[in-house]
Protein backbone atom coordinates (compact mmCIF):
# COMPACT_ATOMS: atom_id res chain seq x y z
CA UNK A 1 0.00 0.00 0.00
CA UNK A 2 1.30 3.46 -0.81
CA UNK A 3 2.63 5.26 2.28
CA UNK A 4 0.64 8.40 1.49
CA UNK A 5 -2.71 6.58 1.42
CA UNK A 6 -1.66 4.54 4.43
CA UNK A 7 -1.08 7.78 6.36
CA UNK A 8 -4.39 9.25 5.19
CA UNK A 9 -6.38 6.19 6.25
CA UNK A 10 -4.54 5.95 9.57
CA UNK A 11 -5.05 9.67 10.22
CA UNK A 12 -8.76 9.47 9.49
CA UNK A 13 -9.18 6.40 11.69
CA UNK A 14 -7.19 8.00 14.51
CA UNK A 15 -9.31 11.15 14.28
CA UNK A 16 -12.53 9.14 14.54
CA UNK A 17 -11.36 6.75 17.27
CA UNK A 18 -9.04 8.96 19.31
CA UNK A 19 -10.26 10.91 22.29
CA UNK A 20 -7.35 13.18 23.15
CA UNK A 21 -4.03 14.15 21.70
CA UNK A 22 -1.97 11.25 23.09
CA UNK A 23 -4.55 8.55 22.32
CA UNK A 24 -4.95 9.86 18.77
CA UNK A 25 -1.21 9.55 18.18
CA UNK A 26 -1.13 6.02 19.63
CA UNK A 27 -4.12 4.94 17.52
CA UNK A 28 -2.51 6.48 14.40
CA UNK A 29 0.67 4.47 15.00
CA UNK A 30 -1.30 1.25 15.54
CA UNK A 31 -3.43 1.69 12.41
CA UNK A 32 -0.42 2.76 10.32
CA UNK A 33 1.52 -0.32 11.43
CA UNK A 34 -1.40 -2.67 10.76
CA UNK A 35 -1.95 -1.22 7.30
CA UNK A 36 1.73 -1.74 6.56
CA UNK A 37 1.45 -5.44 7.35
CA UNK A 38 -1.55 -5.97 5.05
CA UNK A 39 0.33 -6.19 1.76
CA UNK A 40 3.41 -8.09 2.93
CA UNK A 41 2.29 -11.51 1.65
CA UNK A 42 2.18 -10.53 -2.01
CA UNK A 43 5.27 -8.35 -1.82
CA UNK A 44 7.44 -10.93 -0.07
CA UNK A 45 7.58 -13.35 -2.98
CA UNK A 46 8.24 -10.74 -5.65
CA UNK A 47 11.29 -9.29 -3.85
CA UNK A 48 13.18 -12.57 -3.94
CA UNK A 49 12.61 -13.57 -0.33
CA UNK A 50 13.72 -17.07 0.52
CA UNK A 51 10.97 -19.60 0.87
CA UNK A 52 10.95 -22.05 3.73
CA UNK A 53 11.22 -25.64 2.58
CA UNK A 54 9.47 -28.32 4.65
CA UNK A 55 11.75 -30.71 6.46
CA UNK A 56 11.80 -34.25 5.16
CA UNK A 57 13.66 -35.86 8.03
CA UNK A 58 12.79 -39.37 9.12
CA UNK A 59 12.22 -39.73 12.82
CA UNK A 60 14.32 -42.45 14.44
CA UNK A 61 12.61 -45.03 16.57
CA UNK A 62 13.76 -45.26 20.15
CA UNK A 63 12.95 -48.98 20.45
CA UNK A 64 15.15 -51.48 18.59
CA UNK A 65 13.66 -52.82 15.36
CA UNK A 66 13.01 -56.55 15.32
CA UNK A 67 13.35 -58.82 12.33
CA UNK A 68 9.62 -59.44 12.47
CA UNK A 69 8.88 -55.71 12.12
CA UNK A 70 11.31 -55.40 9.20
CA UNK A 71 9.72 -58.36 7.41
CA UNK A 72 6.25 -56.91 8.00
CA UNK A 73 7.20 -53.51 6.61
CA UNK A 74 8.80 -55.08 3.54
CA UNK A 75 5.70 -57.21 2.96
CA UNK A 76 3.55 -54.07 2.93
CA UNK A 77 5.58 -52.53 0.09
Amino acid sequence: MNNFFRALIAGYGAKKLGGGCFSTIIIFIIIYTLLGKCGNESRGQSTGATQVKPKTEVMCQSAPVTQKAVAKSQALR
